[in-house]
């Protein structure tokens, strides 16, 4: 086995690293591009350190792994992605701030409200039907909501 693995030279890592790619747009998530440029200099610095032992290569490729993916987490972190309808997977959210009318009483903080097609669940102050709430925000799929003030100032 030891002969075997003393045999791995920058090739190895590349073609790893092609693999990683094409698993990484097979797979959800990114993850394995961070190990694909991980194995990518590996293979570089085996180009430069040709006689590197097959058990440094392994250490020195887990090494890029962690700062490869703890810098690319980073980065990703530090620039969001831009996205016209940020709210698009959290439907929720959409309603944050809308105010609505209450068809039914809320009853020991919970009810229900009707907004469009959709019933939600509501977590609030008891009140009776008819009374103008905000929704102010979300856990889960529960709105939290607050009674309106309609009185103008």
């Amino acid at each position: 086995m030891d002969d075997i693995l003393a045999g791995i030279t920058f090739w190895y890592w590349w073609i790893f690293a092609v693999l990683m790619v094409i698993l990484e747009t097979l797979v959800p998530g990114v993850i394995f591009l961070w190990l694909a440029i991980s194995a990518t200099a590996l293979g570089f610095t085996l180009l430069v350190v040709t006689d590197l032992a097959w058990q440094y290569q392994f250490l020195l490729f887990a090494g890029l792994s962690i700062v490869s993916v703890a810098g690319g987490r980073l980065w990703v972190k530090r620039h969001p992605t831009e996205s016209e309808h940020p709210t698009l997977n959290r439907r929720g959210e959409q309603y944050v701030g809308r105010r609505f009318t209450l068809s039914e009483p809320i009853v020991d903080g919970i009810g229900k409200i009707t907004v469009d097609d959709t019933t939600w669940q509501i977590s609030g102050d008891d009140m009776p039907a008819g009374v103008h709430v905000t929704v102010t925000g979300i856990d889960g799929s529960i709105f939290r909501i607050e009674k309106t003030d309609t009185t103008s100032k």
